[in-house]
C-alpha cells in the first residue's frame, strides 16, 4: 500500500503562526523525509463556503493568500501536489454518498462540530454544508486514499469520525476505503497554540493571531502586547508559567542555541522559568526574548513569501495543474466507491446481467412482439 498524506486548510484569510506549528511545520518535514510516496495539500474553498455563503469573494480573494503561505513554508511542487477543493467534483459526489451511513445525532456528538457552532453564534441556524463538514472532510481524505493526515489536536473527533465512516463503508460494501491516521507534531506545545490575548485558540475570525506574513515591525509590536501573567505586576512578583501565553509561545519556538544568540544569562528554558516564578524577571524582557525567536522563525517565510509574490503566474499554473492532478485521483477512487456499490451501471453493460435484471429474457422478445402486432393491427 501507497504511504499517502492529505491535508488542507480553509481560505478565509492568510495562514497564522498557529497553523505553522500546528501543522504546516510537520507537512514539510513529512514531504522532505521522502517516507511518502504522495502528498496533496488542499485549498478547502468549497468548506470555507459553507460559513461564507454570503461572501465568497472573500473566499476567492484568499486562495492565492494559502497557495503563497504554503510556498513561503516550503510546501514544494514538485513533491507535493496543490489543489483547490471546489475543482474536484468527486468529493461532492462521494460526500452524498456517506450521508446515507451517518446518523444526524452522530454529528451532532461531535465535539469539534459543537465548538464551532458555538464560536461563530450559529445556535439553530446553522448551514446544512457546514454542520456535514465531518461527512466531507471524510471524502476529501478517502478520495486520496490518505494513510497520514498531519492536522493540529482539535481536529482529531474529525478524524475518528472519518474512520467510523471508513469502517462502515467497508462493512457494507467491500474493502475499498482506506483507514487514515492522524499525525500530530511531537512537539506538545505546538499541538494547539493559543492566542495573544491568551484564548484557547489562535484565530483569523477572532484577530488574535501572528500572520506568516507579517513584516517584522507588526510581530514585535504583537508580541509586546502578548497576555502574560495578570497578578504579575512589579519584576520582584513572583510569576505563574500556567496559563502565561508567552512561556506557551516559548515552549514552541525555542530552539538549542537561542539561549546562545539572545539571552545568554540563561542556559535554556527551565532557568529562564525558575526565575520568574520566584521573582526578579520583568514580562518585558521575556517577551523581547520571544520577539527575536519568533523573527528567526518567520523571516525566511517572509522572504520567500514575497519572491513568490513576484511570480503569480507561477503560481496560478501550480494550482492548475495541481487540480488536474488531484481530480484524476479522485475520480479513480469515486470509481472504485460506484463499483463498490453496484452503481456503474453503464460500465461494461452490467446494468444488462442477468443477476441485476432478473426477468426471463424470452418472456421479454414474447412482449415485444405482441406490442409490434398491437401497433400494426
Amino acid at each position: 500500500m501507497k504511504k499517502i498524506i492529505l491535508t488542507g486548510d480553509r481560505p478565509t484569510g492568510r495562514l497564522h503562526i498557529g497553523h505553522y506549528v500546528g501543522s504546516l511545520a510537520e507537512r514539510v518535514k513529512l514531504q522532505n523525509s521522502g517516507a511518502f510516496d504522495e502528498m496533496y495539500f488542499m485549498i478547502a474553498d468549497a468548506q470555507a463556503l459553507t460559513d461564507n455563503a454570503d461572501n465568497p469573494e472573500k473566499v476567492r480573494q484568499n486562495i492565492m493568500q494559502v497557495a503563497l503561505d504554503y510556498l513561503a513554508v516550503g510546501i514544494d511542487p514538485t513533491k507535493s501536489t496543490i489543489f483547490i477543493q471546489s475543482q474536484i467534483p468527486a468529493l461532492t459526489e462521494l460526500t452524498v454518498y456517506y450521508m446515507n451511513i451517518v446518523t444526524v445525532s452522530r454529528v451532532q456528538r461531535n465535539p469539534t462540530v459543537k465548538a464551532e457552532i458555538q464560536q461563530k453564534n450559529f445556535e439553530s441556524s446553522i448551514p446544512v454544508g457546514f454542520f456535514c463538514y465531518p461527512i466531507s472532510q471524510a471524502a476529501d481524505i478517502t478520495a486520496f486514499h490518505a494513510t497520514s493526515v498531519p492536522v493540529g489536536e482539535d481536529q482529531e473527533p474529525m478524524m475518528e469520525q472519518c474512520r467510523e465512516i471508513v469502517h462502515k463503508f467497508n462493512e457494507i460494501y467491500g474493502e475499498v476505503l482506506t483507514e487514515p491516521v492522524t499525525y500530530l507534531s511531537t512537539n506538545k506545545a505546538r499541538l494547539r497554540l493559543p492566542g495573544l490575548d491568551g484564548k484557547a485558540k489562535m484565530s483569523k475570525s477572532l484577530g488574535n493571531c501572528i500572520y506568516l506574513s507579517d513584516d517584522e515591525e507588526t510581530i514585535k509590536q504583537k508580541v509586546m502586547s502578548m497576555y502574560t501573567d495578570p497578578t504579575h505586576l512589579k519584576v520582584s512578583d513572583p510569576g505563574h508559567i500556567e496559563g502565561n501565553t508567552v512561556f506557551t509561545y516559548l515552549d514552541a519556538f525555542v530552539k538549542e542555541d537561542s539561549f546562545e544568540k539572545y539571552l545568554p544569562e540563561y542556559k535554556n528554558l527551565d532557568e529562564l522559568k525558575a526565575h520568574y516564578e520566584r521573582g526578579g524577571l520583568g514580562d518585558v524582557k521575556i517577551k523581547k526574548f520571544l520577539n527575536c525567536v519568533l523573527q528567526e522563525e518567520l523571516r525566511p517565510i517572509r522572504e520567500r513569501r514575497q519572491m513568490w509574490e513576484q511570480r503569480l503566474p507561477e503560481v496560478y499554473e501550480i494550482l492548475k495543474k495541481g487540480s488536474q492532478v488531484a481530480a484524476d485521483k479522485a475520480n479513480n477512487t469515486l470509481n472504485e466507491v460506484k463499483a463498490a456499490m453496484r452503481i456503474d451501471y453503464f460500465t461494461n453493460e452490467n446494468l444488462l446481467e442477468k443477476e441485476n435484471y432478473p426477468i426471463n429474457q424470452e418472456s421479454i422478445k414474447g412482449s415485444f412482439y405482441i406490442l409490434l402486432l398491437k401497433y400494426f393491427l
